[in-house]
């Protein structure tokens, strides 16, 4: 049993404990659904499973509460499934190892999953919860939100009939979310016909690593390094210094995790292998200084490596070097009106060349769909030039402010009176469900908010476990507050 059933609100806790012993990796929620639905059962609330995946719950008021409006409580049930090189730890089929480092909850080699564990938790508190007061609530787990918000966007309409949504999914415990960033993956592909490699050559693997990677929208306004474009620097010169051949490609697994680590293989003359051996060398030097204050160690590996039968034409090689080091990775521009919030960026995702095909995935984010348009275009005509087949998916709107919400004023008046304190009320960078949730359901009034968690979608994924207690408070006397209908 793990340490963290101890901490408090224990509701919470046992429910997120009970979450972390389910594999729920995005694309494989069959458990965690299963879970999700025989809870309820206990709990004694309906629920059921919708054409999205997602599982929706639904409690009745308490007595003297049937006349407020309806409150429809949200999280998304998946979690990024992202470790440490060095384990061995399988999300289809092992739980998650947690343990607490004083005021931090961490797993132990992997991502911890409170994105958005947390918040499924405290939906199922309030859901078995017999001393709460509060109106008709709803619940909404949504499924695949982390790659591609595929359960909000296949919500049917007029499933749900609340009047009023909290988003259980902000990680800093004291901010009211009211807006957030659109987003759109692009995705480039190229087929390639392999030539073989020259038998006199050798080979070395060359790894970036030790980065602290991130959330690719909370995060990439603080000028994390991104391990592609680290390495597709240190593979140019190789290639223009060293008759350097580029035989495979592997960085990044998430499309909204900023990459901390990447490899390449590549082939030489042997008598070039001291060279590379110091390239690599220089640029683990520069890159520390240029990350200096930001990251904590960068390291640049070379280890030679078997010698592999097939490489990468030399005009596609460098078109699609070239392509890697020109696009645009990290902030386009901020919020003109707000200079200190990030409005539009990218994040080079994920890069895999091997075996005859190339494929690139970024994510853009912008909360201006003009410069979201022109982000993606311009990320468009870069792999275009490449000869590369370029394709837009996923593409989600922002979420714009109501700067007039009912909901906010109460919130803000209950924060107050709770903790002496004032909340933060303000727009993301980061996508949240809450943009195509309200285009279904247009008369929405929102707000996202929750508990403090630090580089989510990282295996220092962490939450900071004395800002729970005071979300649940939040949550709990929101309830209580709801106006009537």
């Amino acid at each position: 049993m793990s340490e963290i059933m101890n901490l408090k609100p224990e509701c919470i806790w046992r429910n997120f404990y009970g979450l972390t012993q389910v594999p729920r990796p995005s694309g494989h929620l069959e458990k965690v659904q299963q879970y999700l639905l025989d809870f309820a059962k206990r709990a004694g609330v309906e629920a059921f499973k919708d054409e999205a995946e997602n599982i929706v719950m639904r409690k009745p008021a308490t007595p003297g509460m049937e006349n407020r409006k309806t409150v429809i409580l949200q999280a998304h049930m998946d979690m990024v499934p992202q470790k440490e090189k060095e384990s061995v730890h399988n999300f289809e089929t092992d739980p998650i190892q947690t343990y607490i480092d004083g005021d931090w909850v961490k797993a132990k080699g992997t991502t911890l999953g409170a994105d958005n564990g947390l918040g499924v938790a405290a939906i199922m508190a309030v859901m078995e919860a017999t001393d709460l007061k509060h109106g008709p609530i709803e619940a909404l787990i949504t499924a695949d939100e982390e790659t591609g918000m595929y359960g909000a966007n296949g919500l049917p309409a007029g499933e749900l009939t609340g009047e009023i949504l909290l988003n259980l999914d902000t990680e800093q415990e004291g901010e009211m979310i009211i807006g957030s960033a659109g987003g759109v993956d692009i995705t480039a592909v190229l087929d390639y016909k392999e030539v073989e490699t020259d038998k006199n050559d050798v080979a070395v693997k060359i790894t970036v690593k030790g980065l602290k990677g991130g959330h690719s929208g909370l995060e990439i306004g603080e000028g994390r390094a991104n391990a592609n474009k680290l390495l597709a620097r240190i593979v140019r010169e190789a290639i223009s210094e060293d008759e350097a051949r580029l035989a495979s490609w592997h960085g990044g697994n998430m499309r909204n995790a900023i990459p901390f680590e990447a490899e390449a293989v590549l082939t030489l003359p042997k008598e070039n292998m001291e060279d590379i051996a110091e390239l690599a060398a220089d640029y683990c030097e520069a890159f520390n200084n240029e990350y200096k204050g930001i990251e904590n160690e960068i390291y640049v590996t070379v280890e030679e490596t078997e010698l592999p039968e097939n490489e990468v034409p030399l005009e596609i090689q460098d078109n699609l070097v070239n392509a890697i080091c020109a696009a645009h990775n990290g902030v386009w521009r901020y919020i003109p009106s707000i200079p200190n919030i990030v409005e539009t960026s990218s994040n080079l995702a994920i890069i895999d060349i091997a075996g005859g095909k190339a494929a690139i995935k970024i994510l853009a984010r912008s909360a201006s769909e003009t410069v979201k348009d022109e982000i993606a275009t311009s990320l468009e005509s870069c792999f275009g030039m490449a000869g590369m087949e370029v394709k837009r998916s996923g593409e989600y709107g922002g979420w714009d402010p109501n700067t007039d919400s009912e909901l906010i004023r109460v919130m803000r008046k209950l924060y107050t009176d709770l903790f002496n304190e004032e909340p933060t009320v303000q727009v993301v960078h980061a996508g949240l469900e809450c943009s195509i949730i309200l285009s279904k359901y247009p008369g929405l009034d929102i707000c996202s908010f929750g508990p403090t968690m630090l580089s989510p979608h990282t295996p220092n994924e962490r939450a900071f476990h004395p800002s729970v207690p005071k979300f649940w408070t939040l949550l709990t006397k929101t309830l209580e507050e709801i106006p009537a209908k």
